[in-house]
């Protein structure tokens, strides 16, 4: 799916420290855990918990995030509609790996099974 190069700018500024809380306050309200949150961000980055954390004290930007990352080969199986993009349709690199973190996010949120979650 073709993104506008702005969408995909302002993709790559944001922030983890911007939208993590939002994920806490997301999957907590649904009845899930701050643990299983960093689980899946691990999953997909290789992060370890230390590291998230560091990222979001130095407002890393999703760029600089995701080009730090070690993603997951199993990522591109990672498919469905998020904000209106199919994710597995994004062209731009960035954009697609952020909506791939949104996607794992609702997932956990809907109260899907963490096998199912991490793709095993």
């Amino acid at each position: 799916m073709k993104t506008t190069p702005e969408h995909n700018e302002r993709m790559a500024n944001m922030t983890l420290a911007s939208v993590y809380p939002h994920y806490v306050n997301k999957v907590v309200k649904k009845g899930r855990t701050e643990e299983e949150l960093t689980t899946i961000i691990h999953w997909l980055t290789g992060f370890t918990a230390e590291e998230i954390q560091q990222h979001i004290a130095e407002a890393s930007t999703f760029a600089n995030f995701f080009s730090q990352a070690n993603l997951h080969p199993n990522a591109s199986m990672i498919k469905g509609v998020i904000c209106g993009y199919r994710v597995e349709e994004i062209d731009n690199p960035i954009t697609q790996q952020v909506r791939y973190l949104d996607k794992l996010v609702d997932e956990l949120a809907k109260g899907k099974k963490m096998e199912k979650i991490l793709r095993m």
